[in-house]
C-alpha cells in the first residue's frame, strides 16, 4: 500500500502494462481511445482504422506503417 504522498510519476511508470512509449499506436475498430495508454501515448502518433482487430491483416499493418512514415512528427508542438 502506498500513501497518497508516495504516488509520483516514477511510481506510476513502474506499474504500467507497457514499459516503453510507442512511436505509433494503431487503434482498430473506432476513433475512440477511452483512456487507452493515456500515459504512454502522449507523444505517439495515432492511427485509426475501421478494421476490427480480428480482421486486421498484414496489409492493414503495412498501410498504417506507410501512413506513419509519411507524417511529420511534432512531439506535442
Amino acid at each position: 500500500e502506498l500513501a497518497p504522498d508516495e504516488v509520483n510519476e516514477s511510481e506510476v511508470e513502474e506499474h504500467l502494462v507497457f514499459p516503453e512509449n510507442p512511436d505509433l499506436v494503431i487503434k482498430t475498430g473506432a476513433e475512440r481511445l477511452s483512456d487507452f495508454m493515456i500515459w504512454q501515448s502522449v507523444y505517439s502518433e495515432l492511427y485509426f482504422t475501421d478494421v476490427n482487430w480480428r480482421d486486421f491483416r498484414e496489409r492493414d499493418y503495412l498501410r498504417a506503417l506507410l501512413d506513419y512514415k509519411n507524417r511529420q512528427r511534432r512531439f506535442g508542438r
